[in-house]
């Protein structure tokens, strides 16, 4: 998981930033990340994902 702090990646509902530090759980098998939607920054998500997927992410 190479994700940090300030990544921006989108979705079919907008682009998100990552406000908190990637955690993983089962021995490394899946990873969660706290993030906030750029368009209206009061509105966070906890994301959970597979340590295998890939996503795209923009470095700030």
């Amino acid at each position: 998981m190479e994700l940090r702090v300030g990544d921006r990646f989108s979705d079919e509902i907008g682009e998100w930033e990552v406000v908190g530090r990637p955690q993983t759980s089962a021995a490394g098998k899946n990873a969660q990340v706290r993030v906030r939607l750029v368009a209206q920054p009061t509105v966070t998500e906890t994301r959970l994902w597979g340590a295998h997927e890939h996503i795209n992410v923009k470095r700030a």
